[in-house]
C-alpha cells in the first residue's frame, strides 16, 4: 500500500528558495523603515512554496507559461497579492482561449448576436465567467468558486487598492480553485455550427454515418446550444412546407438525443408548442402534437391535449374495428394506442371510452378477434389503473355494444373472462370481487 510520502509526490519539482531571500526581505524592510510583517512571514512563504508543486502539477505543461512563472517568483518573496493577480490573469486568458476553441461564430449563433474577437476582449471578467457557464465551458460549481476568486482578486491583489492581506492558506485555496475550475485539463463541450447543422437536417434523408455524426455533435455541445438546436429542429418538423425526409431527419435526431434533454430544453419545446396553440396555427399544432407523441413525451403537454390525442386514437381504433377487414386492419391502430398509453396515465375524462374500446376490441365479435392485435390489448389491460379495472368489470351491466356482446354472445363472454384474468384479483376493489370471480371462471 502506498505510504503518505508517495501519495504526495508530484512530477513537478521546484527548486528550494535561495537562503539569501529571507535575510534580504528583512534588510529591505529595515532600509525602508517599515515593519517586516508588511510582507508574508518566512513561515507563510515556506508553506506556500511547499504547496505549489502539488497544485501546479495538475496544470497541463502547455499552460505553465510566463504568468505562472511570475506567480511562483511572487510567492517566493511573499508577494501573495501579486501572485493572486498573475494567477487570475492566467485564468482569464485561458477562459478566452477556450471560447476561441469553442468557436466565436458558434457563440454568436448561441447568443443570437454578433460575437467577434473584439467582443470577447471587451468582456468584463464577471461577464466572461458568466458566458463560460452558459456555454458549458465551466460548471455551476466552477462559476460559483471562480466568481469568489474574482472578488478576492479585486480586493486583495495588486490589481486594485487592497482592503487587507491574505495568508499562505488563503492563497493556496485561491490557486487551487483557479486551477481546478479553469486551468486543469478537462473535457469541454464542442460548439456546433448551427447553420451547417440545420442545413444538414433540411437536406437529403440521413444515411447512418451522417446521423451518428450529428447526434454525437449534439450530445457533445452545451445545454444552451442544445436548446437552440432542438428548438429549431422542432420548428422544422412542424413547418407545413418541410418535406417528409427532412421531417424524418428532425425526428431521428431528437429520438436519439431525448435521454439527454434537460428540463430547460423540454421547456423550449413546450413553449413553442404553446405558441402554436395560442396563435391558432392548427397545422403546426397538430404536427407538434405528433412530434411529442413520437418522442414519447406526451406528459409534457396539458391534460386537455392528452385527452384529445388519446380520444382520437380510441375513436380511430373503434372505427377500424367496426369496419371491413378489421381483423387485418386493427394491429397498427392498437399498437399506436398502446404506445400512447405507455407514455402517461390515461386522463380520467377519456378512461370510460378507452376501457370500453380496448375491451371491446379484445373480445371481438361472433366471428372472433384480431389475434395479431390481441397482444397489444393484453398489455393495455394488464396496465389498467384501479379505476379502469372497475370500469371494465362493470361493462356487462351497461347498454352499449360491448355490453351487449358480453351479455348475448358466449364466445365474447368467454374472451371477456380471458381478458379479465390478465388482472390480479388483488387489484380489484372488494365490492367487485364477486363479479370478477363470476367472469374469470367462465
Amino acid at each position: 500500500m502506498p505510504n503518505e510520502k508517495n501519495l504526495l509526490r508530484t512530477d513537478l519539482q521546484l527548486p528550494e528558495i535561495p537562503v539569501q531571500i529571507t535575510p534580504a526581505l528583512q534588510q529591505l524592510t529595515s532600509a525602508l523603515g517599515i515593519p517586516r510583517d508588511v510582507l508574508a512571514s518566512d513561515t507563510e512563504i515556506a508553506y506556500a512554496w511547499k504547496d505549489l508543486p502539488r497544485e501546479l502539477s495538475t496544470i497541463p505543461k502547455k499552460l505553465r507559461g510566463e504568468l505562472i512563472a511570475r506567480m511562483c517568483v511572487a510567492v517566493s518573496v511573499g508577494l501573495f497579492d501579486g501572485a493572486i493577480n498573475y494567477t487570475w490573469n492566467a485564468t482569464i486568458l485561458h477562459l478566452r482561449e477556450r471560447m476561441r476553441s469553442f468557436g466565436l461564430p458558434v457563440i454568436a449563433s448561441t447568443l443570437q448576436q454578433d460575437f467577434e474577437e473584439k467582443h470577447l476582449l471587451e468582456l468584463q471578467d464577471s461577464e466572461l465567467i458568466g458566458l463560460a457557464l452558459k456555454l458549458g465551458l465551466i460548471s455551476e460549481d466552477g462559476f460559483f468558486f471562480l466568481d469568489q476568486c474574482r472578488d478576492t482578486r479585486n480586493n486583495f491583489s495588486v490589481a486594485h487598492p487592497v482592503i487587507g492581506k491574505i495568508n499562505d492558506r488563503e492563497f493556496t485555496v485561491f490557486l487551487n480553485r483557479c486551477i481546478r475550475y479553469a486551468l486543469a485539463e478537462q473535457a469541454f463541450p464542442k460548439g456546433v455550427d448551427v447553420g451547417s447543422f440545420i442545413g444538414a437536417v433540411k437536406g437529403a434523408r440521413f444515411i447512418g454515418p451522417q446521423l451518428d455524426f450529428l447526434v454525437q455533435r449534439l450530445r457533445e455541445t452545451h445545454d444552451a446550444q442544445r436548446q437552440l438546436l432542438i428548438g429549431s429542429i422542432h420548428g422544422i418538423y412542424c413547418d407545413p412546407a418541410t418535406s417528409e425526409p427532412c421531417r424524418l431527419n428532425a425526428l431521428d435526431i431528437c429520438l436519439r438525443c431525448y435521454d439527454i434533454l434537460t428540463n430547460a430544453v423540454k421547456a423550449v419545446l413546450v413553449d413553442r408548442h404553446s405558441e402554436y396553440v395560442a396563435k391558432g396555427d392548427e397545422s403546426r399544432r397538430i404536427a407538434s402534437q405528433t412530434f411529442f407523441e413520437k418522442l414519447g413525451a406526451l406528459s409534457l403537454l396539458t391534460e386537455s391535449e392528452r385527452h384529445g390525442i388519446i380520444s382520437s386514437a380510441v375513436h380511430l381504433l373503434w372505427n377500424v374495428h367496426q369496419g371491413m377487414n378489421n381483423f387485418y386492419n386493427e394491429p397498427p391502430f392498437a399498437q399506436r394506442l398502446l404506445f400512447l398509453s405507455e407514455q402517461e396515465a390515461i386522463p380520467e375524462t377519456i378512461q370510460q371510452e378507452y376501457v370500453e374500446v380496448v375491451t371491446g376490441c379484445r373480445i371481438g365479435n361472433g366471428w372472433g378477434a384480431s389475434w395479431a392485435a390481441v397482444p397489444h390489448y393484453d398489455k393495455m389491460i394488464r396496465s389498467f389503473s384501479p379505476r379502469e379495472i372497475s370500469i371494465m368489470i362493470n361493462l356487462p351491466r351497461g347498454t352499449g355494444l360491448v355490453s351487449r356482446r358480453i351479455q348475448g354472445d358466449s364466445s365474447c363472454r368467454k374472451r371477456f373472462g380471458e381478458a379479465l384474468r390478465l388482472i390480479e384479483k388483488s387489484s380489484v376493489v372488494a365490492s367487485l370481487h364477486h363479479d370478477y370471480d363470476t367472469y374469470t371462471k367462465l
